[in-house]
């Protein structure tokens, strides 16, 4: 029985599923959007959704000592100091007035091989961001 269940396996064993979480959360910081499967999506959100709140509040609060553990915390994702310090000091900016919601999954179809249903998962800010840029374009 699967009650109160929330982890989904993806059929991989613990160490395999946690190396491809944190690969796609990676991919997600620095490409703004990835093209996954709709379970590796719905799989990875709330580690994104995670780091991106720990990177917020290492970002915003006075504490020295906080902001270094919180970045430590992140880090332990990464495993890369200097994209550590890019996800709080670059991106974790643009989501200042966000509460929560920082990722979107937008399901785009099946692949072509396995039919398994594909999706888009983008962060936010990044939409919004290009959106403005490309409205300024437009009017000028």
């Amino acid at each position: 029985m699967r009650h109160r269940v929330k982890i989904n396996k993806l059929s991989r064993y613990a160490s395999h599923r946690k190396a491809l979480l944190k690969n796609l959360a990676r991919e997600v910081f620095e490409h703004g959007s990835i093209i996954t499967t709709t379970a590796k999506a719905k799989a990875v959100r709330p580690l994104v959704e995670k780091i991106l709140t720990k990177a917020k509040e290492a970002k915003t609060t006075d504490n020295k000592d906080r902001s270094v553990a919180l970045r430590r915390q992140i880090n332990r994702y990464f495993n890369d100091r200097r994209f550590t310090n890019k996800v709080v000091d670059e991106i974790a900016p643009a989501f200042e007035n966000r509460n929560s919601g920082y990722t979107r999954i937008l399901k785009i179809g099946f692949r072509r091989g396995d039919a398994a249903e594909l999706s888009l998962l983008q962060l936010v800010e990044n939409i919004e961001k290009k959106e403005e840029k490309t409205e300024e374009k437009t009017e000028k």
